[in-house]
């Protein structure tokens, strides 16, 4: 499984010109997917580059030499041009030999380089000891491995009418086949098998309708048999690597035999398409694909036919699925199950088995089904007889025969799918309230939107306590706190939303960095006759309401505010509003309230209402309207006696590097200065140009560059930065 899809993907290596005819033989077996024989030329050589030992550990990985692997790659997350991917790969190479901690570690560093921007180590570090649950037998499932299984690929098994078909490279059951590279092992055929009552596979013989020479497998049946859908090579073309990528084709049974294969109309020959998963009544399949546009290596898709009897465009089953590794092998169930095996999910090693229940239009929570169906080493394909009561799975785990093996299972207790709190919003009279967002905090905190009923749901691993908070126009906000039922799957609760009075303000305080209310901010409405119309601080919603019964339609309202939090750069705004609508007036949404945090680092103005400081052309004397946006970091300076400020003055690209460079210094500089005069301890701000050495965007234009670029774009470019460099 590992060798042949080329769907999971290799790491990204550059090509390097090699000196030795040795290596240069290394490299092209690399790339033509021969990783027995790059093991066997390299494995006792001395490698100079990282470039060629990270092809040598890929290699080992991709032929289960794990512990090979492993020394590989740690020499190789050692060198100073390794990559992320690199220690991606020795993590999961490490938790292939079951060392987790060790694995945890690395999946740190891979966070720090990916800027923590991977689901995978997200994943992964939420709960770094997520590995102790999943090897605990928890008597689920009943293993046990198959006598038909030999030391070839065993793989796929699936259900056709009293049959099973499973893909194998095992050439005894079949016609003798040439070998592919990747494993040299026979090309993929699919046979037949029958099943006993214990399970096994017994007289097993080729599934000849669809074999040819090079790989088929696997497939997917309706359930009534009639139709099929195969993943096969592409025989036709090859991509632009000159690799024959994955495709699915459709048949039917009709009139006893199997129709001409008929090529899925989202087949190309640039990215694979696979591992067809039919639903029940053959209208519906999810399938694997690398296709463009998915969230990085091998994701999972579903189409539906439409009345016509067309595929409608593949539909990507999100993030809740998906994720930057690979997700392939799908079996969906008729109690609307879906199984899958991914390397991104959060898993023991190699590829693990997930489950998700599809009763929902956005998938239900994914669960790693653990011991014993899921091992250190690669877990995939498993599929479920009708009754739910058993079925079958591959693995290339210590134990077996030599390469993936087929296992069967039976199922000893139901799936616990955890805990659901279910729920109406309901107005006073009864009524359901559809559209009211729903936040949910208990370990977790998730937001969901109220359906047409009413109804909506959270999941949770474990019974917890909860908040439960909506909100809806026209009513007053609604919250709900209690504890989900220990004794049960389900627990049920409403949530009441009274009729908001006509006129009411509201105001949110955030963080401006992060979006995230902010508590203990001390608010000021000051009136414009000077009286204070409200003096509070803000509660841990970051929130104040007011209803304004004073108020009629035709009013004006015009506040200062005054903003000030602790370790936040104060702000005063003013606000106005003509009220010709009963409504609740969100001042958040019509001025910007949220307050940024003084942090070395910060630019100041990110953090206050300050305008584009502007000169004259190719000058640098302060013009009057500049100086009205510098008065505001004299302001901020003066508030703030301990801090110290870099004045940067950028320009765009166009003028020479010296013009600019001189230009914006001078800038710098003079605006510099103009603070210095109106401040505490002037030695607390300097300018500094940068000219054009710092662009926020590919908008070059020295030398031969030329740029074509928007004056918008180059407007970006042309800014200055008022830098906190410290700060007491």
């Amino acid at each position: 499984m590992r060798a042949f899809y080329t769907i999971t993907l290799a790491v990204a290596i550059p090509a390097i010109a090699w000196s030795q005819v040795n290596m240069r033989r290394a490299n092209k077996e690399f790339e033509s997917f021969d990783y027995p024989q790059v093991v066997e030329r390299l494995g006792d050589k001395k490698l100079e580059t990282t470039a060629m030992k990270r092809k040598l550990a890929e290699s080992y990985r991709r032929t289960c030499k794990y512990e090979k692997a492993e020394k590989a790659y740690a020499e190789i997350v050692q060198a100073d041009d390794k990559i992320a991917a690199d220690v991606l790969a020795y993590a999961q190479i490490l938790k292939i030999q079951g060392k987790y901690d060790d694995a945890m570690s690395q999946m740190e560093v891979y966070s720090q380089m990916t800027g923590n921007n991977d689901r995978r180590s997200k994943l992964h570090l939420k709960d770094k000891t997520y590995f102790k649950t999943l090897l605990e037998d928890k008597g689920l499932f009943q293993v046990k491995h198959l006598a038909m299984n030999t030391d070839q690929q065993d793989f796929g098994a699936i259900y056709y009418q009293n049959k099973i078909i499973f893909a194998s490279t095992n050439s005894q059951t079949g016609p003798a086949m040439r070998t592919w590279n990747g494993n040299h092992l026979p090309f993929l055929d699919l046979y037949q098998a029958a099943t006993d009552s214990t399970l096994e596979l017994t007289n097993l013989k080729s599934f000849g309708v669809v074999n040819k020479k090079f790989h088929e497998g696997p497939v997917s049946f309706s359930n009534d048999g009639t139709k099929m859908m195969l993943t096969r090579v592409n025989y036709e073309s090859t991509d632009t690597n000159g690799v024959r990528n994955l495709q699915l084709f459709e048949s039917t049974f009709i009139n006893g035999k199997w129709s001409p294969l008929v090529a899925f109309p989202y087949n190309s020959s640039q990215f694979s398409t696979g591992h067809a998963a039919l639903t029940a009544d053959g209208k519906t399949v999810y399938f694997a694909s690398d296709r463009p546009g998915g969230f990085g290596g091998v994701d999972i898709y579903r189409s539906t036919l439409d009345t016509n009897g067309k595929w409608s465009t593949p539909e990507n089953l999100g993030e809740s699925i998906n994720t930057e590794g690979n997700e392939m092998f799908p079996f969906w169930h008729k109690n609307n199950l879906l199984f899958f095996a991914s390397d991104g999910l959060a898993g023991l090693g190699g590829l693990d088995v997930f489950l998700v229940d599809m009763k929902k239009i956005v998938p239900g929570k994914v669960v790693n089904l653990g011991t014993p169906v899921n091992s250190t080493y690669d877990d995939f394909a498993m599929v479920m007889n009708e009754a739910g009561k058993s079925g079958y799975f591959a693995s290339n785990r210590p134990g077996g025969k030599g390469d993936d093996d087929i296992f069967a299972y039976t199922v000893l207790k139901p799936f616990n799918f955890g805990h659901y709190l279910k729920g109406k919003v309901l107005d006073e009279q009864g009524n359901p309230i559809a559209g009211a967002p729903v936040g949910f905090d208990g370990l977790t905190q998730e937001q969901v939107s109220s359906g047409e009923h009413g109804e909506f749901e959270f999941y949770s691993d474990e019974p917890v306590d909860f908040k439960l908070a909506t909100e809806k126009e026209k009513y007053l906000p609604a919250k709900l706190e209690g504890q989900m039922n220990k004794q049960a799957n389900e627990t049920y609760v409403e949530l009441i939303l009274k009729k908001q009075p006509d006129i009411a303000l509201f105001a949110l305080i955030t963080d401006a960095k992060t979006g995230n209310a902010l508590q203990d901010v001390k608010v000021l409405f000051v009136n414009k006759d000077g009286s204070n119309f409200a003096d509070y601080t803000t509660d841990s919603s970051g929130t104040y309401r007011r209803v304004l019964n004073e108020k009629k339609l035709g009013d004006s309202l015009v506040y200062h505010i005054k903003l000030q939090k602790e370790g936040y750069l104060a702000k005063e705004v003013t606000f106005r509003y003509f009220i010709n609508e009963a409504k609740e007036i969100k001042v958040n949404e019509m001025l910007n309230i949220s307050l940024g945090k003084i942090e070395v680092g910060t630019d100041i103005a990110t953090l206050i209402d300050i305008k584009p400081i502007y000169f004259d052309l190719g000058k640098y004397a302060i013009r009057p309207d500049a100086a009205i946006e510098l008065d505001k970091i004299v302001k901020v300076m003066n508030e703030h006696p301990n801090m110290v400020v870099e004045l940067g003055s950028h320009t765009d690209c166009r003028a020479t590097y010296k013009y600019n460079m001189t230009l914006s210094d001078n800038r710098a500089k003079a605006s510099a200065e103009y603070i210095k005069k109106r401040i505490s301890n002037p030695e607390r701000i300097y300018g500094k140009g940068y000219g054009e050495s710092r662009l926020k965007n590919n908008c070059g234009c020295e030398g031969n560059v030329k740029s074509t670029c928007s004056e918008e774009e180059h407007q970006l470019n042309r800014r200055t930065e008022f830098i906190i460099i410290k700060i007491n």
